[in-house]
């Protein structure tokens, strides 16, 4: 099983920046990829950006140019760089451990959030 903990939330004016950790514990070895989600409220919980074998890297269109995903491997740590922020970017973010067995075994975190004001 893996254990996930977000930290690095916070208030924000826009245009701003905040980088967002999520150290996992636990079986680590099992871990295929990590993914930020983020849910604003009211809204359905969003894709933001995926990091996975070989540091390779996916965003939503929606965070492309501003947020950067990248990982430790020693720390067990990802990280998620965002710049630029925006009204539209306030929302509980939260770390996704995918895991090699499937869906059933993926983790979730707890989530951060972040709030930007305008």
């Amino acid at each position: 099983q893996v254990h996930l903990v977000e930290s690095g939330g916070g208030l924000v004016q826009a245009g701003g920046s905040l980088r967002l950790s999520c150290e996992a514990s636990g079986s680590t070895e099992s871990i295929h990829a990590i993914a930020w989600y983020r849910q604003a409220p009211g809204k359905q919980r969003e894709w933001v950006a995926t990091t996975g074998d070989g540091d390779s890297a996916l965003y939503a269109d929606s965070v492309k140019g501003r947020f950067t995903i990248s990982r430790d491997n020693a720390k067990n740590t990802v990280y998620l760089q965002m710049n630029s922020l925006k009204p539209e970017d306030t929302a509980v973010y939260i770390c996704h451990a995918e895991n090699k067995l499937g869906p059933v075994a993926d983790s979730w975190g707890q989530g951060t959030q972040v709030t930007v004001s305008s």
